[in-house]
């Protein structure tokens, strides 16, 4: 039986194969009605095979949601009701992990103008700005979470996990990556805290031990706790990042505080098209709905300007090439006993193979892809060398941003039955 076939313990959760769905927003939202929006997709994604699906980022805060169709899970309510879509998945043979994090900085009331003028309270950060930053927020007054703040927050991770283990969900993911709250606490380039969670790599990275310690109080130490980790950012010129060597020892240090897996990633400090590489998303001014959601969420010049570039300079500076985390996992393998998730330009059944067969990783993620296949999981695990419907177009990456549906809008690109509800 080849690598990719065989099962994988993750803490509590048992895992059948070795391909899972990498975290991507499905525009779900926090209506009623989110747990069949998810359903549509998952339950295809599951039924074609894949073993794993890790649900995008969900909101532990009310105000913390980085798109309005994040889907928030600030209350036992609204995690229960996503009930129904766990278990339609596991009728189908997948398990369901539920990423959950914050926006910081980034939260969708620091730019998208309607909401941010109902803002009920600031821009939570685990320091000042740094000076380069705060032309962009002279609208949205940001705080410095005070110490007793944080292990708050880190009690609120703890009880939605809890929330989640009662809904049926597999396990949870810290979202520690793409410019979000914990990423900001982790690198340098935000973090100049002086006191238990600032300094060193591993006073940034405090902030997940006492949350990996929240969620085993609340939900068992068992529940499978996974986590991204940051490593060897890009930042401006200049400025302190997370070197690849400060990636490693958090991931060290994850495995140390009890996480049952890590996902290390290359990312940028800022929230742009870095982490998907590939075009630039022409679909901000091609696509109507796009256009004219952005210029209502940003509709000074200065906003708007702000963002075009974060997507067109990210794309220029980071065109997409196959497996572009390589290095990274790889090394993460080579020094942690725990399991280490793959993901990042895989694309491929002999990309996935590789990774596998080569020792390289212990899941392998395909994210944005199943938005155009949704029966994706049944070409990787089959073998087939039939060209991959995604054209890596990012066209999709905004919508997410915008909070539309999570789908494939490039027009050139045919998408199987359930990948577009």
């Amino acid at each position: 039986m080849a690598i990719l076939e065989t099962p994988l313990q993750i803490g509590s959760a048992r895992i059948r194969n070795r391909l899972y769905r990498a975290p991507v927003l499905e525009g779900a939202g926090s209506l009623p009605d989110a747990a069949k929006q998810y359903a549509r997709q998952f339950v295809a994604n599951a039924r074609a095979g894949v073993g794993l699906i890790v649900q995008g980022n969900s909101c532990i805060y009310e105000e913390g949601r980085t798109s309005p169709g994040m889907t928030l899970v600030n209350t036992r309510e609204r995690v229960l009701r996503l009930g129904e879509m766990v278990d339609a998945v596991h009728a189908e043979g997948g398990a369901v992990f539920l990423q959950i994090g914050h926006g910081g900085l980034y939260a969708m009331e620091a730019w998208h103008h309607p909401y941010a003028e109902e803002r009920k309270g600031p821009l939570l950060a685990p320091s000042k700005l740094p000076l380069a930053l705060r032309p962009a927020f002279l609208r949205a007054p940001v705080h410095p979470m005070t110490t007793d703040e944080v292990y708050a927050m880190a009690t609120r991770f703890g009880e939605v996990s809890a929330w989640a283990r009662e809904a049926g969900y597999d396990g949870v993911q810290l979202a520690s990556g793409n410019a979000k709250l914990i990423h900001q606490f982790l690198t340098p380039f935000y973090n100049r805290r002086t006191d238990e969670f600032g300094g060193s790599v591993e006073n940034r990275g405090r902030v997940l031990r006492v949350i990996r310690e929240a969620i085993a109080e609340h939900a068992g130490e068992d529940y499978a706790c996974t986590v991204k980790i940051p490593v060897d950012e890009k930042s401006p010129p200049l400025t302190p990042r997370i070197s690849f060597d400060d990636g490693m020892e958090l991931c060290r240090l994850a495995q140390e505080w009890g996480y049952h897996a890590v996902t290390p990633v290359r990312l940028s400090v800022l929230p742009d098209t870095t982490l998907t590489k590939g075009d630039i998303p022409a679909s901000l001014w091609r696509n109507p709905t796009m256009k004219r959601r952005l210029r209502e969420a940003a509709p000074s010049r200065v906003q708007w300007a702000v963002l075009m570039a974060g997507y067109v300079v990210g794309s220029v500076r980071n065109p997409f090439r196959p497996v572009w985390n390589r290095d990274v996992f790889t090394e993460a393998k080579r020094r942690l006993s725990i399991p280490v998730f793959a993901v990042g330009g895989i694309r491929t059944a002999d990309e996935v193979n590789g990774i596998l067969e080569g020792g390289e990783a212990d899941m392998v993620g395909i994210g944005r892809p199943f938005y155009a296949e949704a029966d994706l999981a049944a070409r990787i695990l089959g073998g087939s060398p039939e060209p991959r419907r995604c054209l890596n177009s990012n066209f999709c990456v905004p919508a997410e941003m915008l909070g539309m549906k999570g789908t494939c809008y490039n027009p050139k690109v045919k998408k199987t039955t359930g990948a577009s509800s």
